[in-house]
């Protein structure tokens, strides 16, 4: 209420709705070395009962390590071994799901998924579909998941794609890769142990590592930039610098590129990224190229839009002697191209975030066939 010239009481007007997102952050995380082992501590008091067991979805690299015998398996619990040798799917993440019903009366207590991205998202969406009615291709889009997810906990044994703390879980479907953008799919849980992403091969680090980068680079030039993604963007573009050319030890190194990660995956969850993450779109799509290779054979060709950021990335690759591999499209027929042009020009509000609302006046399908071209 407020009073008007008269001294009379009116009614105020209410205020515009501007229309901020109300995002969900990951609401419990555990840092440090070996915090691994607490697993068992965090999971006892969400055991719904001794016929609703944790399921552990388990990058297969680690079938027959030491790591698996740190899993707190109780009751009926199960260990499921996933290759992430190709991107998820929805089909993949259906027949999990379709696994457990089967072999379960119950739901389970919760999903932990241990591994990179790929195991990270396959965790999310199995959460997802085990409570939501249909296949997973079904949820790829914006806010379409109605029922929340059963509890669900993320643990990186890689870093640098920030799967573990985004909304988003990126899956190739029949038709288009597209993630499911929920809130509903961010982790209850997540456990950061560094220990976990030793032995990790170099050029997995580089490409994953540049998963993380290239977000930053993308938030940071975007259009859809505020002081929230500004902060977390610049705080990882930070630290990839540092470990990609500094001068750290690997213990260190190990440390700043899993926070580096997670302040990536933080910067665009209230912005978007860009580009080359749209073109990548395409090339996993047609060619199952991996996500983290797919935006480092696309970015090294962006210097129109991010020259800078090519610039360092360039001396990032130079640093580690790492040779991306070419002719990747070199035979590709015409309608090759135009599915990976149309899977990446479907990718709107990664478009309007590089370039505006009105990107179609930059970016045609000619243009983006002729970067296509160079890789």
């Amino acid at each position: 209420m407020e009073l008007n010239k008269d001294k009379k009481i009116v009614k105020s007007k209410a205020p515009k709705n501007i229309g901020y997102r109300n995002f969900p952050m990951v609401p419990r995380v555990v840092f440090g070395k070996d915090s691994f082992d607490q697993l068992g501590e965090i999971l006892l008091p969400k055991r719904q009962h001794s016929d609703a067991p944790f399921i552990f979805l388990v990058d297969d690299v680690f079938e027959g390590k030491s790591l698996i015998e740190k899993i707190p398996l109780i009751f009926n619990d199960q260990i499921i071994f996933v290759s992430a040798d190709e991107e998820p799917k929805t089909d993949q993440v259906d027949a999990i799901v379709k696994q457990l019903q089967n072999s379960f009366s119950e739901l389970p207590s919760g999903i932990v998924g241990i591994g990179g991205g790929t195991l990270l998202d396959l965790a999310k969406a199995v959460a997802i579909v085990l409570t939501n009615t249909g296949g997973a291709a079904k949820y790829q889009g914006w806010d379409l998941v109605q029922k929340e997810s059963i509890y669900h906990v993320g643990i990186p044994t890689i870093s640098g794609t920030g799967a573990e703390v985004s909304r988003t879980t990126v899956l190739l479907g029949p038709e288009r890769k597209l993630g499911i953008n929920s809130d509903h799919t961010t982790f209850d849980q997540v456990i950061l142990d560094p220990n976990l992403t030793q032995g990790v091969p170099k050029e997995q680090w580089f490409y994953t590592g540049m998963d993380c980068y290239i977000h930053c680079i993308e938030s940071l030039n975007g259009t859809f930039l505020n002081a929230f993604s500004q902060s977390y963007g610049e705080k990882a573009l930070e630290l990839c610098k540092e470990v990609y050319l500094g001068e750290l030890n690997e213990a260190e190194s190990r440390d700043k590129l899993m926070m580096a990660s997670w302040h990536g995956g933080m910067s665009i969850a209230y912005s978007q990224v860009g580009v080359a993450h749209a073109m990548s779109y395409g090339l996993s799509y047609l060619l199952g190229i991996k996500h983290g290779i797919g935006n480092c054979l696309v970015f090294q060709h962006l210097e129109e839009f991010y020259a800078e950021g090519v610039a360092v990335f360039n001396q990032m690759m130079q640093r580690h002697d790492i040779e991306l591999p070419n002719g990747i499209c070199a035979n590709l027929s015409d309608q090759e191209f135009d599915t990976m042009i149309s899977v990446a020009m479907g990718m709107v509000p990664l478009w309007e975030n590089a370039l505006g609302l009105h990107w179609r006046m930059t970016i045609t399908p000619e243009k983006l066939r002729n970067i296509y071209e160079k890789i």
